[in-house]
């Protein structure tokens, strides 16, 4: 990938296909929309028709000096502004719903597509990215249609009433009026633009800023023991110097532009007032519609404005509309074919009637496999048989490649050549699904949910009992952490686990692998954070698990693997030795070089 997904840039100019995309998200709330714009159209009528109220007053009663029909005048007026205050409360309540609804579903649409992307989308995509979409992307795509993009049509019918109001009320004023228009447009559109583009600048700063803060709290301990608190100051320093200048040139930008409107404003009412009020002496027009025409005149510029301001923000906004439609865009990397969906259902309806039992038998067969992303085979030619129930280790330096073979297996990617065999039969004519279901993973950085112990071991099989999840956790002793905790079975573990230690976090991920029974195991250095003692006890407790089921061990320490039944060893992402752990001691390999190394190191641990 040449660029970072959170540093990519969306700078297409407006394009209709990519607003209409967002019709699906807007066709079930579609009668909800059509009344929010009838809504507004109403809104701009009786906004048009108030200054025809006032002139009338004026004319009538204060020009005719009469009271006569003022009660009838009372009630109509009273009515207009009732009905006004009705449709702005049924306006709000809409709209409201409607950017509620909208938002909601377009996370929702986006985090059932997350649950359908391989992990290899994972291991390239950073959260906070994945994140920015799903929350800070769908909320202004939904406040935009709900509140701006139906606001228009207020704005745009109103502004258009009052045209044609002037020019029925006088056409020399309203034609003076308009003169002023185009500057006003052009000076919104100028200003607008450029307080977009550092209101943009302050949003990206805010971020890294954000970024900053976290750091900071995060890796205080980091910072004091290595000293560099005044490093830290002047980097944080710079980050608050640079959204302050941007900050200082949108609010300057701001404050130019206000003033500017008002002054256009009050030119524009001065204009109307002086000549409407020769007009007015020499008899050419009436005072009340010199009033409304004056309303007219004053009211129209804040519309224009926004409206200016509303299509700025639109065409900014489709930024946001890419990058969640390039989330939804997004392809599994690993997907079933048509007739095995058709066969065995999908992830979120799964036809489990039609899953075939899992024996664990794995092969092989000539596969060769390159990563997306590299260039270089990891795997050229590979065959490997393994009968059901057999424990395989691999093992290897930091970063060689332990992994890979892992990952194959479990169907996370799928070989460029070649063929992954499970119980004779290549496991891309049967689900995805139908092989997760029956894997275990224990992984070395292990990840609770925020919830009781109870409930993260049960995650496992959710249909168990508490009696199994008891014994699950008694297998593996992880009941000894429960005996720890104030709350026992019901104590919260925190978010991701943090009141627990590593190797308890540890303890009760392998609980929850043996609860599910799967017919094929993964440790992935699954003991490499648990305490010697800990160790201890869960080492009988493997050796009798992983007994009549496949078992993969990705060990950093090799003492733990001496009784596997086949062990790879893995250097540079190449398979370099293989054998039981008597026979590669003999060969006085590569293996025999890593065993050797590790003892002597943990004889001096031990000496020390």
């Amino acid at each position: 990938m040449s660029i970072r997904l959170e540093e990519k840039e969306y700078s297409k100019s407006f394009e209709l296909k990519t607003w209409l995309r967002l019709g699906r998200f807007m066709k079930p709330y579609k009668a909800a929309f059509i009344t929010v714009f009838l809504l507004n159209i109403g809104a701009a009528v009786i906004d048009i028709s108030l200054p025809l109220f006032q002139r009338y007053a004026i004319d009538t009663f204060v020009e005719g000096r009469t009271v006569e029909g003022l009660g009838v005048f009372a009630l109509a007026y009273t009515a207009a502004i009732c009905l006004q205050t009705v449709i702005t409360i049924v306006f709000c309540r809409l709209s409201m719903k409607n950017e509620m609804y909208i938002g909601r579903d377009m996370k929702h649409d986006c985090f059932v597509h997350l649950q359908t992307l391989s992990l290899s989308y994972y291991n390239v995509t950073p959260v906070g990215y994945i994140l920015a979409r799903v929350m800070s992307d769908t909320n202004r795509i939904a406040g935009m249609l709900a509140w701006q993009l139906t606001d228009m049509t207020w704005q745009i019918g109103y502004v258009i009433g009052v045209f044609i109001a002037m020019l029925f009320l006088n056409v020399k004023l309203a034609l003076m009026v308009m003169v002023v228009v185009p500057l006003l447009v052009i000076l919104t559109i100028y200003f607008q633009k450029r307080i977009l583009l550092w209101n943009r600048k302050i949003r990206r700063q805010n971020s890294k800023i954000t970024s900053a803060y976290n750091e900071g709290i995060t890796g205080a301990k980091t910072s004091k023991t290595l000293v560099i608190e005044d490093q830290n100051c002047r980097e944080f320093e710079e980050l608050t110097t640079e959204m302050r200048v941007a900050g200082v040139r949108a609010a300057r930008l701001r404050g130019i532009f206000l003033p500017l409107m008002l002054l256009l404003s009050s030119i524009v009412t001065a204009v109307v007032l002086n000549q409407g009020g020769h007009m007015v002496l020499g008899g050419l027009m009436a005072l009340g519609t010199l009033s409304a025409f004056t309303t007219y005149a004053v009211g129209i510029f804040e519309p224009i404005q926004n409206l200016a301001a509303n299509i700025s923000e639109l065409i900014s906004a489709q930024a946001n509309i890419e990058r969640v439609m390039d989330l939804l865009d997004e392809k599994p990397m690993i997907e079933d074919s048509p007739e095995v969906v058709a066969k065995y259902g999908t992830a979120f309806e799964p036809k489990k009637e039609n899953w075939e039992p899992i024996k664990g038998e794995i092969e092989f067969k000539d596969v060769s496999f390159k990563y997306p992303d590299g260039g270089e085979y990891v795997l050229e030619h590979f065959n490997l048989h393994i009968p059901a129930g057999t424990t395989i280790a691999i093992v290897g330096e930091t970063g060689a490649g332990k992994s890979t073979l892992v990952n194959l297996a479990c169907r996370f990617f799928e070989p460029t050549s070649g063929q992954i065999l499970i119980d004779g039969k290549d496991y891309r004519e049967r689900s995805q699904l139908w092989l997760h279901s029956s894997l275990g993973y224990v992984l070395q950085s292990p990840h609770l949910f925020s919830g009781t112990v109870m409930e993260n071991i049960r995650y496992g099989r959710l249909d168990a009992t508490d009696e199994e999840v008891k014994a699950a956790a008694k297998a593996v002793s992880a009941d000894t952490v429960v005996e720890k905790l104030e709350n026992g079975w019901n104590s919260d573990v925190g978010e991701g686990g943090d009141r627990l230690s590593t190797g308890e976090k540890q303890l009760i991920s392998f609980a929850r692998a043996v609860l599910a029974d799967p017919a094929i195991f993964v440790l992935d250095e699954a003991t490499s954070s648990i305490d010697t003692q800990t160790e201890q006890l869960i080492q009988d407790a493997i050796s009798y698990l992983l007994k009549n089921r496949t078992s993969f061990l990705i060990a950093h320490r090799l003492s733990t693997i001496r009784q596997a039944d086949l062990i790879l060893v893995v250097r540079d992402g190449k398979i370099i030795e293989q054998g039981k752990h008597e026979e590669l001691l003999r060969q006085k390999g590569y293996y025999h070089t890593l065993y050797t190394k590790q003892f002597e190191e943990e004889a001096t641990s031990a000496q020390i």
